[in-house]
């Protein structure tokens, strides 16, 4: 359980780092403020402030965000009027940080009660200077300042000219569609990274290399090299066919046609019984042969990676053209569940969950819905057609129902995959 827990939280924290940097990077390129980097969600444990950014590890290791000036995660919390804040002045006689937390305190700070201000345009506040009530006092506010906000985390403030709307719209697309590009990149150099680690690179044909030890095809007399040709008398020309089909036996006995050079033979035998992603399926000890070239492995974060993203399309395909079902979609539970199977195969069972996941969280990203990044690329083309940007009343109720789709769709996901994997 330590190993998973371990595994788990590294393989996590590799893709939100990489999915956001991706984010962050291209926005700070543009002239974006990023206001925070976060990985993990829920309470802070650390921050760190550097170049404008605060960099910040909160609790919950489910995920992160890129925070940039004025974007949809940008929510600022409103100075209301009667405000205690307390404020610290630089040598151009601006405020250069505006306190209204009670978990932290400036030293030399002038306490103020904020009556009004503006943070984004004209940069000034106004309020009662220690507590005298009789004079209004307006404080110019530099345009580089921090507000140390109540949880404690110090963010720089959005100015107009930093924020995500005064990007132009092909640097404002780049930006939404950077995290995604940084999935399929880390998922081309693991895959890459994997292709050499394992000695070769996984064939997608109906030859097989055997277990060394606990293996069902062994002790039936098959050997590493020998290709399964078929499966209770249907054909099996590549390794999705034969493992579908084995699958789909488990404690059942099976006749397989095995080929060894010019002879063929058959052998029957009974697949094992093993549970995964929470139902039995058939295993015999096999696994896929390896092609050992240099040029296969060179190549191998290309190939695999177009590969794999065949498949997870045809599986998303499947969704919307066939029988849907909750077990065809995982959320935390399910990735913590197979982290464990993962984690049990060492570090290509480990790298080869990363590139696949980092493949999953790309395109299921690019997908048209509001609060993912392919929501946000909709409305950038949309706004691309129409020549002008849709109203932030739209965009704003078009991302809440995205929302609430998200967290319904999330809440169904994680109830379903408990009962799958622990409550079976």
């Amino acid at each position: 359980m330590i190993t998973t827990i371990i595994v788990f939280i590294i393989v996590f924290g590799i893709l939100v780092i990489f999915h956001e940097f991706g984010h962050y990077i291209m926005a700070k390129r543009s002239g974006i403020l990023v206001r925070e980097f976060s990985v993990g969600m829920g309470p802070k444990l650390f921050y760190y402030r550097k170049n404008g950014t605060t960099f910040t590890l909160r609790l919950l290791p489910v995920g992160g965000y890129v925070r940039m000036a004025g974007g949809a995660d940008d929510e600022d919390e409103e100075i209301k009027p009667g405000t205690p804040a307390t404020l610290q002045i630089n040598k151009q006689n601006k405020v250069s940080s505006i306190n209204i937390s009670n978990k932290t305190s400036l030293f030399q700070g002038i306490p103020v009660t904020i009556t009004d201000s503006d943070l984004e345009n004209q940069l000034w506040l106004d309020g009662y200077e220690n507590g005298d009530e009789s004079t209004t006092k307006r404080f110019a506010v530099d345009h580089d300042a921090t507000i140390i906000e109540k949880d404690g985390v110090a963010v720089q403030i959005a100015p107009k000219d930093v924020q995500f709307d005064s990007a132009s719209l092909p640097n404002r697309i780049l930006t939404n569609f950077a995290g995604v590009f940084n999935n399929f990149l880390l998922a081309i150099v693991v895959y890459t990274i994997l292709g050499f680690v394992q000695g070769g690179v996984l064939t997608n044909t109906n030859q097989v290399d055997v277990a060394t030890h606990d293996s069902v095809a062994r002790d039936a007399g098959i050997k590493s090299g020998d290709k399964i040709i078929a499966v209770d008398g249907q054909k099996t020309d590549n390794w999705t066919e034969l493992t579908t089909k084995i699958q789909n036996k488990p404690g059942k006995k099976v006749d397989l046609t095995v080929k060894r050079g010019n002879s063929q033979k058959k052998v029957t035998l009974t697949p094992k019984k093993e549970k995964i992603s929470g139902k039995s399926v058939g295993m015999i000890g096999v696994t896929q042969s390896l092609d050992r070239s240099f040029k296969a492995k060179a190549l191998s974060g290309f190939t695999q990676s177009w590969s794999m993203t065949k498949q997870l399309l045809i599986a998303i395909g499947s969704m919307f053209t066939g029988h849907f079902s909750l077990n065809d979609l995982g959320g935390p539970v399910a990735i913590f569940a197979t982290t464990s199977q993962a984690a049990k195969l060492g570090i290509t069972g480990v790298l080869s969950f990363l590139g696949f996941l980092s493949l999953n969280l790309g395109i299921v990203n690019l997908l048209p819905i509001p609060g993912l990044d392919g929501g946000k690329l909709l409305l950038n083309i949309i706004e691309a057609i129409r020549h002008k940007p849709v109203s932030t009343k739209t965009e704003t109720v078009i991302t809440l129902i995205g929302f609430v789709f998200l967290m319904i769709l999330m809440v169904l996901v994680t109830w379903n995959d408990l009962q799958r994997y622990f409550l079976h």
